[in-house]
């Protein structure tokens, strides 16, 4: 299982970096508006820079027609770098530009799939990553953790892994990995929201406090040979 971070902000890449087993970075349009007016290919150059090259970067296209987003394609590969995972929404265009990108030998993310159809299509075009969008799933009535694209993969033999993405509470996180997705990503405060839980602190505070009883102020580090 793969945690990835789902930001664009450079601050939360670098700290999460720092602290998580954190695998990559996906981004998307609505991301990275929350950044501001930022020099877009620099901003996304300088996030390959904390990540470096082992760990995958996810960018979007942003145009909606073939042309438009093979152009979009392109450009990520000339001004950030031709490993870059190309994120394409799975529409009627976008199958086009999957299948097209992958007859170049380009790295795709096949986005915004909301179900088993999608998702078959996708496989079939030979996408690398599918990210169904889990709360967005839920929020519509959808069944997000039995739409079992982890059996379709399994039953046809694909290669295609199931970036999971689109969360909002921790649960959910706990289902996609349990309906069998290969890896997850979720912004930074969802993850911080792994380490907020209340009985989490409540047992460290009791083991620090068992241990102040017998040593007082002091650490491990801190006591006599």
């Amino acid at each position: 299982m793969k945690y990835l971070l789902d930001t664009a902000n450079l601050s939360e890449i670098r700290e999460l970096c720092e602290y998580l087993p954190i695998a990559g970075v996906t981004s998307n349009p609505s991301i990275v508006k929350k950044e501001g007016a930022i020099s877009f290919f620099s901003h996304m150059r300088e996030i390959r820079s904390v990540i470096g090259h082992v760990r995958p970067l996810h960018i979007q296209v942003t145009a909606m027609d073939y042309d438009g987003m093979m152009r979009d394609a392109e450009a990520v590969f000339h001004h950030v770098d031709e490993k870059v995972y190309i994120k394409v929404p799975v529409d009627f265009a976008g199958v086009k530009v999957i299948k097209a990108l992958k007859r170049q030998g380009a790295n795709v993310t096949a986005t915004a799939v909301y179900g088993m159809d999608q998702a078959f299509i996708a496989l079939e075009a030979g996408a690398d990553c599918i990210a169904p969008y889990f709360n967005r799933m839920e929020a519509l009535g959808i069944d997000a953790a039995n739409a079992n694209i982890a059996g379709l993969i399994n039953h046809y033999g694909y290669e295609t892994e199931i970036l999971a993405a689109s969360f909002k509470q921790t649960t959910q996180i706990d289902r996609a990995i349990l309906a069998g997705a290969h890896s997850v990503t979720a912004s930074p405060d969802v993850l911080r929201d792994v380490f907020r839980k209340k009985i989490v602190k409540d047992a460290v505070q009791a083991f620090s406090d068992d241990w102040s009883t017998l040593y007082g102020g002091k650490t491990l580090a801190e006591l006599e040979p």
